[in-house]
């Protein structure tokens, strides 16, 4: 017979025993959180929780959108756009220098190997004090800010400014760190200080990457600005939590709008500029 007989092929996926034993081990470990984190989907199906949640989603149709209201949402939007820029700027200053005595290819003591014991200290308590600053949610920062500097947008902009320093930081360390770190050792055998390594070495090839990972932590700026408003901060949450108070559903319903419209812009802002740095 000529050619090889061509095998039959199988009925069954054959990794289909370890995929069914791992979806199993995932539901017996899963199932504890459930229980212990009061999970029950099922009670929003119940009818006292059924006809109040569907008599108030019925309010968020139409939504609000005579001149006055626009004009009071246009403003808190601004206000909130401006408490995210503000908090986000703050915050590269600070993860900036943090970032740039984190990471070990701008070491020049690192250069022979292990690290000299005074930079690799310094090195460790940047480090650490990076995870205390993203440890402490922006809400909780708000919260004691509020205390401190009293309602309005100070506190949203310090307390954005905290937790978005220690993410930043991380990130910028993580991508610096992972990218080519011969142009860097050149420039630093060479002479180069640290600014200059740091901008005629990892910064061209690391660019876009920040570039894009900076832009998508301005959006969430945007949304944790929106939620520290329900604590006092200031801007649109503020505005709608006032509204949710009330059960007025169309001017959430408006306020919510604004929001994927400016989520979609910063969207389309992060794609223009990774085109524009490829």
């Amino acid at each position: 017979m000529d050619g090889v007989l061509a095998r039959e092929p199988a009925r069954r996926d054959p990794a289909w025993a370890p995929r069914l034993f791992w979806l199993a081990a995932a539901g017996v470990l899963l199932w504890p959180m459930l229980v212990l984190a009061e999970f029950k989907p099922w009670v929003l199906l119940a009818p006292d929780s059924l006809e109040p949640t569907l008599r108030f989603l019925a309010g968020f149709v139409p939504p609000r959108l005579d001149a006055e209201f626009l004009h009071l949402v246009a403003r808190e939007t601004w206000r909130t756009v401006a408490i995210a820029t503000a908090g986000l700027a703050l915050a590269l200053v600070l993860a900036l220098p943090l970032t740039l005595l984190s990471v070990r290819s701008l070491s020049i003591s690192g250069l022979a190997g292990r690290m000299a014991p005074v930079p690799a200290a310094l090195r460790f308590a940047v480090r650490a004090l990076l995870v205390v600053l993203r440890s402490v949610p922006e809400l909780i920062w708000a919260l004691v800010f509020v205390r401190v500097v009293g309602l309005g947008v100070t506190a949203g902009v310090l307390a954005i400014a905290l937790t978005y320093a220690g993410m930043l930081g991380k990130v910028y360390a993580e991508i610096l760190e992972s990218g080519e770190a011969h142009p860097t050792e050149t420039l630093l055998r060479n002479g180069a200080g640290r600014i200059q390594a740091f901008f005629y070495g990892l910064l061209p090839q690391n660019a876009a990457e920040l570039t894009s990972y900076t832009v998508y932590r301005w959006e969430c700026a945007i949304r944790s600005s929106a939620v520290l408003g329900f604590v006092g901060a200031g801007g649109l949450g503020q505005q709608m939590d006032t509204s949710l108070k009330m059960f007025n559903g169309a001017e959430v319903s408006t306020m919510l709008l604004v929001f994927v419209l400016l989520v979609a812009a910063t969207d389309r802002l992060s794609a223009w500029l990774r085109r524009a740095l490829a």
